[in-house]
């Protein structure tokens, strides 16, 4: 086994990491800004000009990659009750590493039928009721859907029942056809429609996102980082036959544009007095939050902590928050270089991480019954998950990256968000787990072991319930 190359197309940098199988050891790595408007091999050319100054030339055996260039993977998803079919679909979208835009339910209506023609999707998933149960909705908004003036590919994975039907309306569509979502109330597939997702971004959307040109470069695999980001995740906390794995795991990754969230772990109640409600969790769970972000999105963090509240964090008066927000905002690939910029970056990934794994994270409701009070969890159970893992740029050059991964715990203030009571926190230093979970497609015992020795353990935080 000799070296291989792993690319990571990333929205704002591509990422380079070299790997010797023979040694399961890291060459080196290197990056530089993605240049997907123009050309997204002359980012790549420079990057590998980079890497080959720090490491010399070398001979790759495979070259793989993935990437979320050029907005990433971009999906509306139409179910019929918001909390069935389209909640299912909406998981099964994410978990295959999709950014989820829009969620519609029951009817489309004119003005979602506008925002689909003014915003049109890379794919677009159309669910819709049980197999052998409703079917005028899914009927009726495959009829809406053919009325569009664009196209995209649409994945079926609804009604059993009206699959004949749907097919002929939508024959002027891409239209892939595999298993309902739901088959039946309560019951969850989405293997299959993971698995044509990730086609269709192999046969389709590379060429939508300028990646076609890199094919001829690469040994075979492209997938969505996202997706690589899952597979890393789920291989570092379960391991392989041959080698374990971690434990149950929360994973957080903030970005300038959006906070993605994974918990790899069933969440079950722990408690014989609390009810599960809603549909069942995903063992390896993946959320993407939209509206909070280190730079693009910094909007979103202050309406959700409060413009006084982040303003008392990073002990700044609050008309130098907005300005700092605006500079921040304007200047996305800016580095804190003062005291005040770096209290304000520490505010920002605090609150960032508090909303992000409370939004991810289960919750408990009190509920009276003739038999007294008792409790229902919606959601997730991750108290007693033992392991968080950050990574981004903003907790990967984190001065305190304790003081913010500890904003991801248990908080007596918010007692209902089921987070977890302690954890040992690991920090992804050298930017692999992407790269990782590429590899891990093809060697996956040898990615473990990179992860295993190269994610820096830096310490153990503990909740105030502790």
């Amino acid at each position: 086994m000799g070296a291989v190359l792993l690319i990571d197309f990333g929205s704002t940098w591509t990422k380079l990491t070299a790997v010797s199988l023979a040694s399961e050891t890291l060459l080196g790595s290197a990056s530089a800004f993605t240049t997907v408007e123009e050309d997204i091999t002359i980012g790549l050319e420079e990057a590998m000009g980079v890497l080959e100054k720090k490491i010399g030339p070398q001979k790759y055996d495979n070259i793989w990659a993935c990437s979320s260039a050029a907005g990433g993977l971009r999906m509306h998803v139409s179910g019929l009750v918001p909390e069935l079919t389209a909640e299912a679909a909406r998981m099964a979208a994410l978990g295959a590493g999709a950014k989820i835009e829009q969620v519609f339910s029951y009817e489309l209506t004119k003005q979602d039928l506008a925002l689909i023609e003014n915003n049109k999707p890379d794919i677009f998933l159309l669910v819709g009721g049980t197999d052998g149960g409703n079917r005028d909705y899914i009927v009726g908004n495959a009829g809406k859907l053919a009325g569009l003036s664009v196209r995209f590919p649409i994945i079926y994975a609804g009604n059993r029942s009206a699959l004949d039907e749907c097919s002929e309306i939508l024959r002027d569509f891409p239209l892939t056809v595999c298993t309902n979502v739901m088959p039946s109330f309560g019951e969850l597939q989405t293997e299959a429609v993971q698995k044509e997702i990730r086609n269709l971004f192999l046969t389709q959307i590379i060429e939508a996102k300028g990646l076609t040109k890199t094919r001829a470069l690469l040994s075979g695999i492209l997938m969505p980082t996202p997706s690589a980001m899952l597979s890393a995740m789920t291989l570092l906390a379960e391991g392989t036959e041959t080698e374990a794995g971690i434990g149950s795991l929360l994973g957080i990754d903030v970005g300038g544009a959006t906070t993605d969230v994974y918990s790899i772990a069933d969440g079950l109640p722990q408690d014989v007095q609390v009810m599960l409600k809603g549909l069942p969790e995903p063992h390896a769970k993946r959320s993407v939050e939209g509206d909070i972000g280190m730079r693009h999105c910094i909007d979103g963090i202050i309406a959700e902590r409060g413009l006084e509240n982040l303003a008392a964090d990073c002990s700044l008066a609050p008309t130098r928050v907005r300005e700092l927000t605006a500079k921040f905002s304007q200047a996305k690939y800016i580095i804190p270089s003062s005291q005040e910029e770096e209290a304000f970056e520490l505010a920002l990934a605090r609150a960032a991480v508090d909303v992000a794994s409370r939004r991810h994270s289960g919750k408990l409701q009190e509920v009276y019954t003739p038999t007294g009070l008792a409790y229902v969890q919606t959601g997730k159970d991750l108290c007693s998950l033992e392991q968080i893992v950050l990574s981004g740029g903003a907790l990967i050059h984190a001065k305190e990256p304790l003081t913010i991964a500890s904003a991801a715990l248990f908080d007596t203030a918010v007692p209902t968000s089921l987070r977890p009571l302690r954890a040992r926190v690991w920090r992804d230093s050298k930017y692999i787990l992407s790269a990782m979970g590429v590899l891990a497609e093809k060697e996956a015992d040898i990615a473990l072991r990179i992860m295993k020795r190269e994610l820096e353990n830096i310490g153990e935080i503990f909740s105030e319930k502790n």
